[in-house]
Formats: C-alpha cells, structure tokens, sequence
C-alpha cells in the first residue's frame, strides 16, 4: 500500500510522517513517530487509554486515522509537561497517589488537561462525568478525583 504524507503540530512541534492509510493515529504515534505514552487497552474507544487532545477536543487515538492528523494540532501525555518540570496535573496524580499499575494513568492525565483546558473551575461531578470514558481497573477513581480537584485549584492560583 502506498503510504501518505502527514504534517502536523505534536506537542508544539510541527512533525512530518508517511502513515499508512489504514493505520490508527496510536499506531502512528507508537510506531512511526515514538510516542509510547498513549496505550492501547481496547482498540474500540471505550478505556481512554489513549486519549490526546485534538485540536483542543480529547480524542481516544484508537479511533482515528494517521491521515486524519494532517493539519491539526495535538498533545500527547508526552507534551504534558514543560521539559523536567511536571505539569500541576502530574504531579497532584503523584502525591494523591492517584495510579498504580499506571497504564490507565497516561490517558487520565491527558483526560484530565482536557477538562481543565475547557473548565478550571469544574465541581466534582463535572470531573467525575468528563473521566467517564477512562476506565482504570486500580485505583478506584477517588483518588484521582482528588488529585484533579487539587490540580484545578493549583492551576486556578489558588492555595491547594
């Protein structure tokens, strides 16, 4: 099969790759760019695991084509963080202990920038209500609940 030509912007650098025109936008950014942090846990988009965001909207990347990138921007759990330094929302995950097998944590955390992107201020069931489609078999989701709570506070400027 003949491959296309993509270009489009991930994690705020533009990045150019030939996909083929069946692969999944997780296969690309697992195989053909190597960008591992987005797993794949159903293949059908029903566990969030891996979850981006697209052009603002969160995206399960399962469901999408390579060659439907072409022109958008995106952010993967790897353009989360500003170099060394932890994004507030990573770091609430870690000291609300908010993952434990982690697999589920990537997509969460990318779920999570989504939100708050879209609402800082969410209540607890607005929280609750956008997570929905990240399945996590670990944590029991109260924990990261919290850790999302106190990351809004901490983005908001708020002590937390």
């Amino acid at each position: 099969m003949a491959k296309q030509y993509v270009s489009a912007t991930i994690n705020g650098e533009q990045s150019e790759f030939l996909c083929e025109t069946q692969q999944s936008m997780l296969d690309v950014l697992r195989d053909v760019i190597g960008l591992t942090g987005a797993k794949e846990g159903c293949g059908s988009g029903d566990c969030g695991a891996c979850s981006i965001i697209l052009d603002g909207r969160l995206v399960c990347s399962c469901l999408m084509l390579g060659v439907e990138a072409n022109g958008t921007t995106i952010t993967t759990i790897e353009g989360i963080a500003q170099g060394d330094k932890l994004h507030p929302i990573q770091q609430k995950f870690l000291e609300h202990a908010a993952l434990q097998c982690g697999f589920c944590t990537p997509g969460l955390i990318v779920a999570t920038k989504a939100l708050l992107d879209e609402n800082p201020n969410p209540t607890e069931t607005e929280a609750r209500y956008w997570l929905a489609g990240n399945l996590c078999r670990c944590t029991g989701y109260d924990k990261v609940i919290r850790a999302v709570m106190d990351a809004a506070a901490v983005m908001r400027g708020e002590a937390a």
